[in-house]
C-alpha cells in the first residue's frame, strides 16, 4: 500500500484525511464496508427524503472528529501514546459494524436480546484475530476496561463522538436546522480532569445548545410518528414471515434473511454460523424480500408489503392517553371483515405501543464544566437555561395506528 496520505470529500466536514498503516486497512475491510448498504435513520427517507445517508458515512465522521480530539487534548498537555491514539481510532471506527439492516429497527426483531453493541464486540474480537492482536487496546477501550477511562468516554458518553457526528450528520441531510450543533467549538473546549472529560468554560452554550439540539431531533427525526409507524410496519412483516414460516410455508428470501427469520438470533447464541450469515445481512435484503412477498397468498403480509414498498403508511397518533379497549376492537373488528381475517390477524394492521425518550442521563457521565479557577460544576447546575428536571426526565408517549 502506498504510504501517500489519501484524502475524502465528507458532505459534513470537508476533507478528510484518512488513516494510513493498520488502521486504513481496517476501514477498508468487508465488515466496515457493509455499513454503506445500511441507512443510518431507519425508514426516517419517508419523512425526510434526504435522509439516504448511510453508517458508513456516519463511522468516517466519527473517526474525524475523535481524531481532532485527541489532536486537542494532546496540545493542552495530557498524554494520548500512539498506540491509545490508534486503538481510540479504531473503536471508534467498529462501533458501528454490529447494526444489522435499517440501523435499530430491526434490533429486537431479527435478534432478541442481543444488542448492536454485543454484535459489534463479537465482531472486533474476531477481527483482532485476522490482525494479529492489533485490536487489543480498541476492545479493552471499547468495552471501558482501558485504565485511562477518558478514552472510552469519547466512544460512549452524554457527550461522546457518536453523537456529536449523528446529530450534526442527520441534520444536514434531512434538512431539520435545530440539530446543526458546534461539534469544532466542542472538541476545542475539551479537557480532562483526574481521568475525567470536562468541557471549559467558554464551551458552555454550546453545550446547551447540543443538548436541546438533541431533544429537537428525537421528536422532529428519530421518533417523528410517520417513521415510527413504518418501522412497525417493518416489524410486523418479519413477525407475519416468521409465523409463515414457523407453519411450514415456504417464503422466498436470501439465505442469511431466511437463516434469522428460522431461528432468530438469542442471547448467548452468537456462534460463528450466525455471524457468518448476519454479516452477508444489509437492508437490500429486506427490500427484496418484500418486492417478492408483495406477491405471496398471505393477504397480511401481502399486503403489509405491499403497503410499505408504496408509502402507504399506517394512520398513527401519539398521545398521553392509550385508546380505549372499545376503540381497538372496534378497529380490528372492521378490518377483519375488510381483509376477511381473524381479529388476530387484524392485530398486524394495528400498532399499540409506547414511545420515550429521555435527552440527559446524569448517571452515565455527567457533563461537567470546568472554570479558570479549577472548579468543577456539572452542566445542569452551570447552565443558567437548563433545566435538570426537563432534561432528565422520560418524556414518554403513546403510538396508536391503524391500516387507512
Amino acid at each position: 500500500m502506498s504510504s501517500k496520505q489519501k484524502i475524502i470529500n465528507d458532505p459534513v466536514f470537508g476533507f478528510i484525511n484518512l488513516p494510513t498503516g493498520f488502521l486504513y486497512d481496517l476501514y477498508q475491510h468487508p465488515y466496515l464496508y457493509r455499513l454503506t448498504r445500511i441507512i443510518q435513520l431507519g425508514l426516517s427517507q419517508i419523512v425526510y427524503p434526504g435522509a439516504t445517508h448511510c453508517r458508513f458515512q456516519h463511522i468516517t465522521g466519527a473517526m474525524f472528529l475523535v481524531t481532532e480530539a485527541i489532536r486537542q487534548l494532546r496540545l493542552k498537555g495530557h498524554e494520548i501514546t500512539d498506540a491509545e491514539a490508534e486503538g481510540l481510532t479504531a473503536a471508534v471506527m467498529l462501533h458501528d459494524i454490529g447494526h444489522g439492516p435499517f440501523s435499530h429497527v430491526l434490533e429486537h426483531s431479527l435478534f432478541k436480546g442481543v444488542s448492536h453493541e454485543k454484535i459489534s464486540l463479537c465482531l472486533m474480537e474476531r477481527l483482532n484475530e485476522e490482525f494479529q492482536g492489533k485490536l487489543d487496546i480498541a476492545i479493552q477501550i471499547f468495552t471501558n476496561q482501558y485504565p485511562k477511562r477518558f478514552l472510552h468516554q469519547l466512544i460512549s458518553s452524554q457527550l461522546d463522538v457518536d453523537r456529536l457526528d449523528y446529530l450534526r450528520r442527520d441534520s444536514f441531510f434531512t434538512g431539520v436546522v435545530e440539530g446543526n450543533i458546534g461539534s469544532a467549538r466542542i472538541i476545542k473546549m475539551l479537557n480532562v480532569v483526574d481521568d475525567h472529560l470536562v468541557i471549559e468554560a467558554k464551551g458552555i452554550y454550546s453545550i446547551e445548545n447540543f443538548l436541546m439540539a438533541r431533544r429537537l431531533m428525537y421528536w422532529q427525526v428519530y421518533l417523528h410518528k410517520t417513521s415510527l409507524a413504518a418501522e412497525r410496519m417493518l416489524e410486523n412483516i418479519l413477525q407475519r414471515a416468521k409465523e409463515l414460516i414457523a407453519k411450514g410455508i415456504n417464503l422466498q428470501a436470501s439465505p442469511s434473511l431466511l437463516y434469522f427469520l428460522h431461528q432468530p438470533l438469542q442471547e448467548g447464541e452468537i456462534n460463528e454460523t450466525a455471524l457468518q450469515h448476519f454479516l452477508q445481512l444489509d437492508d437490500s435484503d429486506l427490500w427484496q424480500a418484500m418486492k417478492l412477498w408483495q406477491h405471496c397468498d398471505d393477504v397480511v403480509l401481502s399486503t403489509l408489503c405491499h403497503n410499505l414498498l408504496n408509502r402507504r403508511i399506517f394512520k398513527i397518533v401519539l398521545s398521553d392517553k392509550k385508546p380505549s379497549k372499545e376503540r381497538i376492537q372496534s378497529d380490528l373488528k372492521n378490518i377483519a371483515e375488510r381483509f376477511g381475517i381473524s381479529m388476530e390477524e387484524a392485530k398486524y394492521f394495528t400498532i399499540n405501543c409506547d414511545v420515550s425518550s429521555n435527552i440527559y442521563d446524569n448517571s452515565d457521565y455527567d457533563i461537567e464544566i470546568l472554570y479558570n479557577d479549577g472548579s468543577i460544576r456539572p452542566i445542569t447546575e452551570a447552565s443558567d437555561i437548563l433545566n435538570i428536571d426537563v432534561l432528565s426526565k422520560k418524556v414518554k408517549k403513546h403510538a396508536y395506528a391503524y391500516i387507512r
